[in-house]
């Protein structure tokens, strides 16, 4: 069986119709992964014959019945590795799977295979990954985006019909975008961080990579929902995010912010975005032009709030109670210092130092403070805006997908390329990156997305936006 095609929607009527097994859906998935993998490198682990136990014995009945799920290696899963791609995770095992996967379990999904990352999440390219390199599946020699490059690759690759990552300053959005296909990020709080292993805890957000905003809504049903467990999980009732889908945008007004079109931005790209732009005015949306004026401080803000919060969080990564740690230590700063030297990779060393420093006494209001208050600002640019339209509009990334090393040698560059993602995450408010074409950059077709933008906890009405879009242009 090929799953070239086949979407979550596609498979449940299917498996309800009795013309396919979750057993031969696993094997499928199996079957792809072998084919395809080794050329784009998408996962790191996957235990075959786990899946397919779990496959004989699910009900197909349940809304995610029979559906394999990769998971990207941030995410805890009882009995599995989770190294979050870091040598200082080396035969870690986590002992309990984490709410979202309770979750899908319990809506019949079928966890299944371990996806490649940055290193604890921090970057945008996966050539962070201490373990192996995952390519762009149109273009082998490209990044896939990141962090959660290897979940949107599998997915784009046809080696999964949907897969989990995490969203920190675009980690979801950005790789879908590069990579062609849908990548949600819901609003904070809407879904549980528990057993996420955690990079920026004010930041972090769990969501899915799929083929279609409508499979979208079907995996953000199914993990969305209040947590005891997780502090930050609000305490809300989650809506039927199918039940609006078709609604279409006749009659809702979509603003295009006009920081977001900025110089240096590939011109194909915002062609494209121009472009669905168009397809929206089309559709019956009234298109207005708005301002989220303190969108240029938005990345080095993230870069202050993301780095202190990681410094703190990475402490815990000591090699005394899990994980690697040096040999023959000397003394116990010898082994922190050895383990931790040995352990984490440049990316993370980097982002920890710049923590430290910014946290550290006599920088921590220069810094830090002032930090927290530019994202109050930046948050209340999206508020006044969403008091004027229903939903924004703009590129997910200045960029197609760029070759990989190109932008290594030069972390400014690479930070750059989550500009048009950050702001959302430190607003809290939920986004949503959906293909949009494609730009040819050196005879290769590479994909573009667009970006929609909602205000928090407003997912039903993305979905809806992102839906009426997608329906126009396969039409």
């Amino acid at each position: 069986m090929n799953l070239e095609g086949l979407t979550i929607t596609k498979a449940r009527r299917l498996i309800q119709a009795g013309e396919l097994s979750p057993v031969q859906l696993v094997d499928a998935v199996q079957a792809a992964i072998e084919r395809t993998d080794p050329a784009v490198g998408g996962y790191l682990s996957r235990d075959y014959e786990r899946a397919r136990a779990l496959a004989e014995k699910t009900d197909v009945t349940l809304p995610l019945g029979g559906i394999p799920v990769a998971i990207k290696d941030v995410i805890s899963v009882e009995g599995e590795s989770c190294t979050c791609a870091s040598q200082i995770l080396q035969g870690y095992v986590a002992p309990y799977d984490a709410t979202v996967i309770t979750k899908l379990r319990a809506a019949g999904a079928i966890p299944f295979g371990r996806t490649n990352m940055d290193e604890f999440a921090m970057g945008s390219s996966t050539e962070n990954s201490s373990l192996r390199i995952t390519r762009n599946p149109r273009d082998p020699e490209r990044i896939p985006g990141g962090s959660s490059g290897g979940s949107a690759a599998v997915v784009a690759a046809d080696e999964a019909l949907a897969s989990l990552g995490s969203d920190t300053g675009g980690s979801i959005r950005q790789p879908a975008a590069l990579c062609g296909c849908v990548g949600l990020k819901p609003s904070y709080g809407r879904v549980s961080r528990y057993g996420l292993v955690a990079f920026a805890s004010s930041l972090d957000q769990i969501g899915p990579f799929t083929h279609t905003v409508e499979d979208a809504a079907l995996v953000l049903q199914a993990i969305a929902g209040h947590d005891p467990l997780d502090s930050t999980s609000l305490d809300l009732p989650v809506p039927d995010y199918s039940a609006p889908l078709n609604d279409g945008v006749k009659g809702l007004k979509l603003g295009v912010p006009k920081e977001y079109f900025v110089e240096g931005m590939d011109p194909q790209v915002e062609a494209r975005v121009r472009a669905a732009i168009e397809v929206y005015r089309g559709l019956g949306a009234e298109i207005v032009e708005v301002s989220l004026p303190h969108t240029k401080y938005a990345v080095a803000d993230y870069y202050i709030i993301a780095t202190a919060e990681a410094s703190a969080n990475l402490a815990r990564f000591d090699g005394v109670r899990y994980g690697q740690r040096a040999s023959a230590p000397r003394d116990l700063a010898d082994h922190y210092g050895r383990t931790r030297g040995e352990g984490f990779g440049k990316e993370v060393k980097r982002r920890i130092i710049l923590g430290t420093y910014v946290l550290s006494s006599g920088y921590y209001d220069a810094f830090y403070l002032r930090a927290q208050k530019v994202r109050t600002l930046i948050r209340r640019d999206f508020e006044e805006a969403f008091r004027k339209v229903d939903g924004l509009l703009s590129p997910t990334s200045p960029v197609a997908a760029f070759k990989i090393g190109e932008r290594m040698a030069d972390p400014l560059q690479m930070y750059l390329a989550d500009i048009f993602t950050i702001a959302a995450n430190l607003a809290g408010i939920c986004g949503i990156s959906v293909p949009c074409g494609d730009a040819e950059v050196d005879g290769k077709k590479l994909p573009v997305g667009l970006q929609i933008m909602a205000p928090a906890f407003e997912e039903a009405r993305l979905l809806r936006i992102a839906r009426a879009y997608e329906t126009a242009c396969s039409a």
